[in-house]
């Protein structure tokens, strides 16, 4: 079986001459230090080639920027599929860049050149406004954590949310008073999401011993001792539940 020939940069570079010239433009390979640069009119257009996408690929195009907006990169066409998480954040990144994308594949003699996108100016306060609700997720979750219980850059571990800080807390109350209602446990200070906490349950940490009334359950009793440090915590805070608070809800 014949193997398949490798491919090599200067492979990029005719499939995408072509491309520009059929577009006007008048194309030139290696020209002071840009693999390729394109004219027409005054308009200039630089383009760098690369087999895979790295850094030095977006460093050699940023320094492009310097002498037009511009500014391409050009590789040959990835096999992972184009709508992954991954394809997806390397696009954004180069238009955070401000860089367009030019992809070449390669299907036995033929070559198809295609531009996924321009180099055009990337509005970070209207990508900020499309994120509004991330950013107000992130400083919620942030709101409700009491401190900093994880280490940051962890991965395949445990991680401390505020969800799980409020079951902790409530897990905490339960152990040290018996059963109690939502709106005890409210009063006590666990927040207004305490019903759905206890009603979904998610750790299998509580129990309904009937309509209104909770207790913790021996697997909270038995994980709540992974987490002194916060059982402390909401111990020190705490205030006596109102006697007249134990009703359904």
């Amino acid at each position: 079986m014949k193997e398949k020939e490798k491919i090599l940069e200067v492979d990029l570079y005719k499939p995408i001459q072509t491309l520009f010239i059929k577009d006007g433009y008048e194309v030139y390979g290696e020209v002071k230090d840009c693999d390729i640069v394109a004219v027409k009119d005054d308009e200039l257009v630089v383009i760098e080639l690369k087999l895979t996408l790295n850094i030095e690929l977006l460093v050699q195009a940023t320094k492009r920027q310097r002498l037009t907006d511009h500014v391409y990169i050009a590789i040959p066409k990835p096999k992972y599929k184009l709508r992954s998480k991954r394809w997806t954040d390397i696009c954004h990144l180069l238009k955070r860049l401000e860089l367009g994308l030019i992809v070449v594949s390669f299907s036995g003699n033929r070559k198809k050149t295609e531009i996924l996108f321009h180099p055009t100016s990337f509005d970070r306060k209207k990508s900020m406004r499309q994120n509004k609700r991330k950013r107000e997720m992130v400083i919620t979750e942030v709101n409700g954590r009491s401190g900093d219980f994880n280490v940051g850059g962890s991965n395949r571990t445990r991680i401390m949310t505020a969800y799980k800080e409020n079951c902790i807390q409530i897990a905490c109350y339960l152990e040290k008073f018996g059963q109690l209602s939502p709106k005890a446990l409210i009063e006590l200070g666990t927040g207004k999401k305490t019903p759905s906490i206890l009603t979904k349950n998610f750790y299998k940490w509580f129990e309904r011993i009937k309509r209104g009334t909770y207790v913790i359950s021996e697997k909270g009793i038995k994980e709540l001792k992974e987490y002194p440090e916060l059982v402390d915590y909401y111990l020190e805070k705490l205030t006596e539940p109102n006697e007249n608070s134990d009703e359904e809800v």
